[in-house]
């Protein structure tokens, strides 16, 4: 089976290397067309031996990408397009169904409830994302709690697949050893209690939380931002007014999986962080969530669909707060009362495995390829 995949950017963010890691482990092969933002994700899929193509998009208007799709999808010979994110998603649908490739997939990573990939849902983003998927044959959801807000939206239901996001669980294993070194690199005192945040520094992320609630911390509390965006200079101004920027860290991108990169991949920041907290009141599944447990930390979130889809048992470790500075200040110290725990990875993180992942994608694409030609419905 050819396959090709279509996303809006490659820079660093949850979708771009969660399909990396996808195309790391689908036994298909791929090509992958990246309308925009050839970034570092770019280089880590061509550093795997994916061929990457830039249509140089100008911007979501720039209709003039759709021939070009076209034309990029005919001349490869593919069994199956996979779209992701929202405007590779309304470009990438028609184009499939002009270049006569039938079995047309699209995973939907970043659905809320009220904004998708940072743009608010308003009436014309609904029907446009709902008229292009007509087009498709199957819609994945990263989590049940996605699938229920794209029914609430209008996809069929019997169009929707559940397909979770995946880790490589044994990456973010806890060693003892990367996690010294990594806190020296980072310049840390011994006895630093680390409070991570990991995503991108944007205003929906809600990390000046947890800037705010350092402020109400003791002094050997710190806070470990991974991550770049747009608010990190925000961030940074709230840290100073705060009077904590000297116990704030933020180490820009870091890549999921090896590139090249300088400096320490996630795995190792995970190791070097004592808890993991997520204030975001809306995530569309949680990765970073699911890879702290799997380096066996403890996570307080404000929304997590792949720990609250699970039974309680599986997530032992983490917790919902509700709320804002205070509140997660107040949790905070609690879980440093109660000790360090063992750093053993959550059953939670278990299941998500990219192999299991991986495993029911192709149960989708083989439906997808063997399965009637999509026709739109009325």
């Amino acid at each position: 089976m050819r396959a090709l995949h279509i996303i809006t950017g490659l820079g660093v963010g949850g979708a771009e290397q969660q399909l990396r890691l996808l195309l790391r482990h689908l036994p298909v092969d791929c090509d992958v067309v990246t309308l925009t933002n050839p970034g570092p994700v770019a280089d880590g899929l061509r550093s795997d031996g994916v061929r990457v193509l830039h249509l140089g998009m100008a911007g979501n208007r720039d209709v003039g990408v759709l021939p070009r799709l076209v034309r990029v999808i005919r001349s490869g010979g593919y069994d199956l397009v996979h779209t992701h994110l929202y405007r590779a998603c309304v470009y990438g649908r028609p184009a499939a169904r002009v270049a006569g490739v039938r079995a047309v997939v699209a995973t939907e990573h970043s659905l809320g409830d009220s904004q998708m990939e940072g743009r608010a849902l308003t009436r014309g983003v609904r029907a446009l994302y709902l008229a292009s998927e007509r087009l498709g044959s199957a819609t994945v959801a990263v989590s049940p709690t996605v699938a229920d807000r794209l029914k609430r939206w209008g996809v069929p239901a019997p169009r929707i697949e559940v397909v979770p996001n995946g880790i490589e669980t044994d990456r973010f294993r806890f060693d003892p050893e990367r996690r010294e070194r990594t806190r020296r690199r980072l310049g840390l005192p011994g006895g630093a209690f680390v409070v991570g945040g990991v995503g991108r520094l944007a205003r929906g992320k809600r990390f000046d939380v947890l800037v705010r609630a350092l402020a109400r911390l003791p002094e050997d509390h710190w806070l470990l931002l991974v991550g770049g965006g747009p608010e990190e200079h925000v961030l940074r101004r709230t840290a100073h007014e705060a009077g904590v920027s000297g116990r704030v860290l933020f180490t820009g991108e870091r890549p999921a999986v090896p590139d090249g990169s300088p400096g320490p991949d996630l795995p190792s920041l995970t190791s070097a962080m004592d808890l993991f907290a997520s204030p975001s009141t809306e995530e569309a599944f949680g990765l970073a969530a699911v890879e702290a447990l799997a380096a066996g930390l403890p996570v307080l979130y404000g929304s997590c669909p792949a720990i609250e889809d699970l039974p309680p048992a599986a997530s032992a470790g983490a917790r919902r707060v509700r709320g804002g500075p205070e509140a997660y200040a107040r949790a905070i110290a609690e879980v440093r009362a109660a000790g360090p725990a063992p750093r053993t990875a959550a059953e939670a993180a278990r299941h998500y495995s990219i192999t299991r992942s991986t495993a029911r994608l192709m149960d989708v694409y083989t439906a997808a390829v063997t399965g009637p030609s999509p026709s739109p419905a009325p």
